[in-house]
């Protein structure tokens, strides 16, 4: 019974246990089941939620275009850099402003501690992520949505780097989306560290000392530490890389280049760089000990100070540059856009394609990170701008009163004296410097932007063309004469309102007469000169010349002159002058090269004929001060200028290497004070010429004094010449001593002999040379040349105009008749054996005879004659003697009483001795007499001719005398005297 009892309660118990597992079971798999159902619901919602946002995702970004790695790499490094200009000889001079500086830099040359810093700070999983960090994104998502007061963000740099290459700044979910994905693009095609790069040469950092906007490391290193980006410091790479949170809060400088007043330990930016530092001490970058030196550093203490730029110290410079830049870089532009604007036959549409090219030029200049070089020479600009400064023989102030529109009424505007200058090299046209006006911070460049009247310097250019084309040779004679233009009737002057009758081309200009310059090219070939203006770009193509264009009637800039007087030392070539040498990119690659333009403007001798003429200017002519104020000897050639009541003064100057110009003047036309103390203002502009040069001799002895001279081409020869007619000399002109010499273009020899002079008897009355009178004496007359008077095409009497040196020569009019017989001399006197006597006060007496006879009462015999060059008194022995005066005319004086001589003899004796050898002395002793009196005569007419030989065969006898009247000229303390006072004085229109 007990084992069945047991049974049934072992198998109420077996059941009971079954029945209890069957429920767990049960419990089980409905617990399992709705796990199921939950995961699946679960898995559902995810698959739901993925796909709704995957959904949104693509509808966020479905418009936006898929990026190769070509345009990715192109955006991603499109941003804008700095440009930079640059002296010869690649020496840095100063950056374009722009709107932001930047300065590309590789990622080696930037501080590691600045790299730590960014990635500590920016993006602490910038190397593993591939471009997003999800964690990042849902934190950010999620303090968005729930508005959370503190938001840390959840840009990468990656991220970063797209939103400020490619995308804008708006805040919107699209915006958001798309930099998503194209930062996962990006880092599927990029290194990480072209990456990091990219960012570091991109990312702004506020602004510098100079309160300019700046970004990227390097920008940011100079312009808060005067330091390059790999000299940083821990501290101050941790104060950089905390600006990009907050760059213009968490900045030291003001927008005027000032330290912000707040700028303590308490400021935003010092925090910042204590965060930075902490983030780079946790994760390892620095040790506790740079920790703790870093927090201890001053910032304040160590920001570099504001400092001048390029714009301030080379205005002139870097607003040339900027304005010559912008047509070059416009150009280029067109040519890669295959635009060609001279076949754009609209006007106005040509006009506004070169306007819109030259606006993306001027864009691409400021932020293109171009590098341009430059030919100004620095060493030779900063010596020449110190000159200026310290010069001290500028004319005073000048005041005047002009209308301010903005103020509604007159003002009184102060003008100082200007100058200005341009070296030029020859053989490239380089502008090596310039002088671009005394008000540096003006932008206003005087010396290639003013264009001002030329005066006299004009005057080269018209002799050459007249030169080229055989009008004119050095040698030939011209008439410094009254003169009046053929059409307009302008009554040229010279500037001393003389004239200086007839001379040579060569002196006409060395001595700057303007009458011989505007009556040869009103003579000449206007058409010829006016050409030539045009291929030495002195006047535009269109330009007309004028009846007076020899005088400087055209504005023309420093640059331009300066450049034509260069043509001249280069055989007659006329190339570009230029200020800009190449611009590069960034990366090196040249985008633009100077390439000269050439054109034959003259031949080589043309070319050199001036040259040698122009030399004269500083040895014997306007300029002759000039060597004896140089520190160095080289072969000169030049031209002094001055305009119309004297507005512009002007000196250029050229030797072998260089060519360089001076000027005076005011910006508003006003004239030099030339009645102020100190020199004339020809020596002025002269003084600061000399001065300039020296200043560029100390740095370049080389390149300004050339031991070699200007080479004489074939085709020159030395001729002689009749310095009357400049043709070749007749036996006329040889007797007369009117032979001179002079260079020749070989092809413009003259081939006719002089046919002006012929053979005369002569006389002198008054100062002046005269044909003698059918019935004037022989024995008062020379034999002399005489010029025909129908030989020169000009009124008057030409012998005004004969040169005081040629003494032989007549002119073509008969000696004055006053009609009567000249009246008894009574002057006559002995003492001892000395008879003399005074000049006739008739003034056509042309001579003097002498009589003897022993006694008072005796017969007089004529003994000797005396012409009206000889000396009036004559060696007597003991006897009674008369003088009587003989005019043009032959008509002789009456005998007056005659004046004793010694003792006389007895009447007896000296009737004896009358009878006896009266008649035997008489006849010898005026044989002798008059013997010794044609001797005396011949000798003197020897000493004149070999006088006149001298004076006419030396150029330097003669150009010594008309030196010595410009000197007193040139070195008239009033300026009166000056070269060129009123080069224009009858040109209305200059």
């Amino acid at each position: 019974m007990s084992d069945k009892r047991f049974s049934f309660r072992e198998l109420f118990r077996r059941r009971e246990t079954q029945s209890v597992f069957k429920g767990f079971r049960i419990t089980s798999q409905v617990v399992w089941n709705l796990l199921l159902i939950f995961m699946i619901i679960g898995l559902m919602s995810v698959f739901f939620v993925g796909g709704a946002g995957a959904g949104y995702f693509a509808s966020l970004v479905k418009d936006e275009p898929i990026r190769s790695y070509d345009e990715m790499k192109e955006e991603i490094y499109d941003y804008e850099e700095t440009s930079e200009i640059y002296f010869s000889d690649d020496e840095y001079l100063g950056e374009v402003r722009s709107d932001i500086e930047r300065r590309e830099i590789e990622l080696g040359n930037i501080s590691q501690h600045l790299i730590d810093a960014v990635i500590a700070t920016e993006d602490e999983y910038f190397y593993e992520h591939d471009g997003i960090v999800p964690k990042a994104l849902l934190r950010a998502t999620y303090q968005e949505f729930a508005n959370a007061t503190v938001q840390t963000g959840g840009s990468t740099l990656t991220q970063q780097l797209i939103k400020n290459q490619i995308l804008s700044s708006e805040v919107s979910f699209d915006r958001k989306a798309t930099e998503i994905l194209l930062a996962m693009r990006l880092e599927q095609f990029f290194e990480k560290d072209e990456i990091l790069e990219a960012y570091l040469n991109v990312v702004p950092f506020g602004r510098n000392s100079n309160g300019r906007q700046i970004a990227g490391a390097q920008a940011a290193s100079q312009g808060l530490f005067g330091v390059d980006a790999d000299e940083l410091s821990i501290p101050q790479a941790a104060f950089i890389a905390g600006l990009p949170q907050s760059p213009f809060g968490y900045t030291p400088f003001t927008g005027s280049g000032d330290i912000k007043e707040n700028f303590d330990e308490t400021h935003p930016g010092i925090n910042r760089m204590r965060t930075v530092l902490d983030r780079m001490h946790r994760h390892g970058y620095i040790s506790e000990e740079e920790f703790e030196e870093a927090l201890a550093y001053d910032i304040t203490e160590n920001l570099t100070p504001s400092v001048s730029d390029n714009y301030e110290e080379y205005p002139h410079i870097t607003y040339e540059v900027l304005r010559r830049a912008k047509p070059k870089v416009a150009g280029m532009l067109m040519e890669q856009d295959e635009i060609d604007v001279s076949e754009i036959e609209d006007e106005e549409e040509r006009q506004s394609v070169i306007n819109e090219y030259e606006e993306r030029a001027e864009r691409n200049i400021r932020r293109g990170g171009y590098r341009i070089h430059t030919t100004i020479n620095k060493e030779i600009y900063d010596a020449q701008q110190k000159v200026v400064e310290e010069f001290d023989q500028f004319y005073s102030d000048k005041k005047e009163n002009v209308y301010d529109e903005e103020q509604d009424q007159e003002i009184e505007v102060t003008y100082i004296q200007e100058a200005g200058s341009v070296l030029i090299d020859n053989e490239s046209g380089k502008i090596i410097s310039f002088v671009g006006g005394r008000e540096s911070e003006s932008h206003y460049n005087l010396a290639t932007m003013a264009r001002r009247s030329t005066g006299s310097t004009m005057k080269p250019f018209t002799y050459a063309a007249l030169f080229e084309s055989g009008n004119l040779q050095p040698g030939f004679i011209t008439p410094d004469v009254p003169y009046a233009t053929p059409n307009e009737s302008h009554n040229v002057m010279n500037f001393d309102r003389g004239y200086r009758g007839l001379m040579t081309v060569r002196d006409a200009l060395k001595l700057s007469r303007n009458v011989p310059a505007v009556r040869e090219y009103n003579l000449g070939s206007n058409e010829a000169v006016q050409e030539a203006l045009r291929n030495n770009n002195l006047i535009t193509p269109n330009e007309p010349v004028y009846e007076i264009t020899p005088l400087g009637v055209h504005d023309i800039s420093l640059e331009d002159n300066t450049n034509a007087f260069a043509t001249f030392s280069r055989d007659g070539q006329y190339k570009d002058s230029y200020m800009i040498e190449r611009i590069e990119m960034p990366d090196g690659e040249v985008i633009y090269e100077h390439e000269s333009e050439e054109r034959d403007v003259y031949s080589p001798q043309t070319a050199y004929l001036m040259i040698d003429v122009m030399r004269d200017v500083l040895g014997s002519g306007t300029a002759t001060a000039v060597p004896g104020m140089l520190n160095f000897s080289t072969d000169w050639a030049g031209k002094t200028g001055t305009t119309q009541d004297t507005r512009d003064a002007w000196f250029v100057a050229s030797n072998p290497n260089i060519s360089m110009s001076t000027w005076f003047g005011y910006r508003n036309n006003d004239e030099l004070p030339t009645h102020e103390a100190g020199p004339g203002y020809s020596r002025r502009v002269q003084n600061l010429w000399a001065e300039l040069v020296n200043a560029a001799y100390e740095i370049d002895p080389d390149l300004m004094a050339p031991s070699n001279r200007f080479e004489q081409p074939s085709g020159i020869v030395r001729q002689e010449i009749c310095g009357i007619s400049g043709l070749l000399p007749s036996d006329l002109c040889r007797e007369a001593g009117l032979v001179t010499s002079d260079l020749f273009n070989a092809d413009y020899v003259p081939s006719d002999r002089d046919d002006s002079l012929e053979n005369v008897r002569y006389v002198k009355v008054g100062n002046n040379n005269y044909k003698a009178l059918d019935s004037t004496p022989e024995e008062f007359t020379k034999t002399g040349v005489s010029v025909k008077d129908e030989y020169f095409d000009f009124d008057g009497d030409i012998s005004e105009y004969i040169p005081d040196n040629w003494d032989t020569l007549v002119p073509d009019e008969s000696a004055p008749d006053n009609g009567r017989t000249p009246d008894t001399l009574t002057s006559a006197s002995i003492s001892g054996e000395t008879l003399t006597w005074e000049a006739h006060p008739d003034n056509d007496v042309i001579g003097y005879r002498i009589y003897r006879a022993s006694s008072p009462d005796g017969d007089f015999s004529q003994i000797d004659s005396v012409i009206w060059d000889g000396s009036f008194s004559q060696s007597v022995s003991s006897g009674a003697y008369v003088v009587t005066a003989v005019d043009v005319a032959g008509r002789e004086s009456s005998q007056g009483d005659p004046v004793i001589s010694g003792s006389l003899p007895d009447e007896d004796e000296s009737e004896d001795e009358d009878n006896d050898n009266g008649s035997d002395e008489s006849s010898g002793g005026n044989d002798n007499g008059n013997n010794d009196s044609d001797a005396t005569r011949d000798d003197e007419d020897d000493e004149t001719d070999e006088g006149n030989n001298d004076e006419s065969d030396s150029d330097d006898g003669n150009e010594d005398d008309d030196n010595d009247d410009d000197e007193e000229n040139n070195d008239d303390e009033d300026g009166n005297g000056d070269e060129d006072n009123n080069d224009n004085d009858n040109d209305e229109e200059d």
